[in-house]
């Protein structure tokens, strides 16, 4: 059977998805990586597993989103999801991996992390402003 799954495009869409820019994702990546080894990787058809979960770990994506993930399936999700019934209904063909939602889970603890840490820094200011008072 041949392989109609491009993990290096499906990185890609998953990216600009999140509203993610190629220098942002190289930056999550480390030193080694820019916005040109970034672009290089996304023309891959296969991405080693390593690189694969790096990858996740950044954008806080299941690995199996971008080894799964093909339009046609994409185009299941969305039309049983979103079918007759409205919102709320969706055929249960795949149970066990529903990627929407576990990408939706996933950046609601993102968002709530950052949030956190905002939190933190802002509290680290004010004990810095009045140190400085002092």
């Amino acid at each position: 059977m041949e392989q109609k799954i491009h993990q290096g495009r499906n990185v890609k869409r998953f990216r600009e998805m999140l509203g993610v820019k190629q220098e942002a994702l190289a930056f999550d990546l480390g030193n080694d990586w820019n916005q040109k080894k970034i672009s290089m990787l996304e023309q891959k058809d296969v991405i080693e597993d390593d690189m694969l979960r790096q990858i996740s770990d950044a954008l806080k994506i299941p690995v199996e989103a971008f080894q799964n993930f093909d339009e046609e399936q994409a185009v299941n999700i969305i039309a049983n999801t979103f079918g007759n019934n409205g919102i709320g209904y969706q055929r249960n063909d795949n149970p066990t991996f529903n990627p929407v939602e576990q990408v939706l889970k996933m950046h609601e603890e993102k968002i709530a992390l950052y949030e956190r840490m905002l939190k933190e820094k802002d509290e680290m200011m004010a004990r810095l402003e009045k140190l400085i008072k002092k």
